[in-house]
């Protein structure tokens, strides 16, 4: 392909011979000045055409950069979110293993603590039962011993009452004394005077 400008459209007006019956010159050179107007347009329209394509082959490259920008983020982004999910499940599993280790151990520890009260209630339980039962048993000893000391009382006031009960029946039963037999003397005793016993 003939690589042709519009200066050489131009450049073309006096080089085409002159036959006897040829084209007529003027039309000829109005002719070439339009196909080199045209030509130029379309030079100016190529190159246009050519620094646009350059801008839109540059934004091209840009968004296919961006678009491996970001496909790479995506990429990124997913392992960064698996990563993530996967530690956070590990946290969690972690978690739940030291909360379970916790409540076992906790769960152990309440029942021992509870072990150590029910045994020390039961110890005083124990001991109270058992102050109780020696309370009971000297209680009860007391009481017998009461029982016999009242016993004993009993009869021997009893005994007592009988003798003095069998001592008023006796002395109910003697005859009444002679009342006469007691009479006083009919001559008082005198006391003779204090003159009359000391000596002058």
């Amino acid at each position: 392909m003939i690589d042709l400008t519009p200066l050489d459209v131009r450049k073309k007006r006096g080089d085409f011979g002159k036959g006897l019956r040829g084209y007529d010159p003027h039309e000829v050179d109005t002719f070439l000045e339009l196909v080199a107007e045209r030509l130029e347009a379309l030079v100016k329209e190529n190159v246009q055409l050519r620094e646009r394509a350059e801008r839109l082959q540059e934004q091209v490259t840009q968004l296919e950069g961006r678009e491996r920008a970001v496909q790479e983020a995506l990429v990124t982004a997913q392992a960064l979110r698996e990563d993530t999910r996967r530690q956070a499940e590990q946290e969690a599993d972690l978690l739940l293993r030291e909360a379970e280790a916790r409540a076992e151990r906790t769960r152990a520890e309440a029942l021992a603590a509870a072990e150590r009260t029910r045994a020390e209630a039961q110890a005083a339980i124990d001991r109270v039962m058992a102050e109780a039962e020696r309370l009971l048993a000297e209680r009860a000893g007391l009481l017998e011993d009461l029982e016999r000391e009242r016993s004993r009382f009993l009869k021997a006031f009893r005994s007592l009452v009988e003798r003095e009960l069998h001592a008023v029946e006796t002395e109910e039963a003697r005859p009444a004394p002679d009342v006469h037999a007691f009479a006083l003397p009919s001559a008082r005793p005198v006391i003779p005077p204090v003159a009359e016993v000391v000596p002058a």
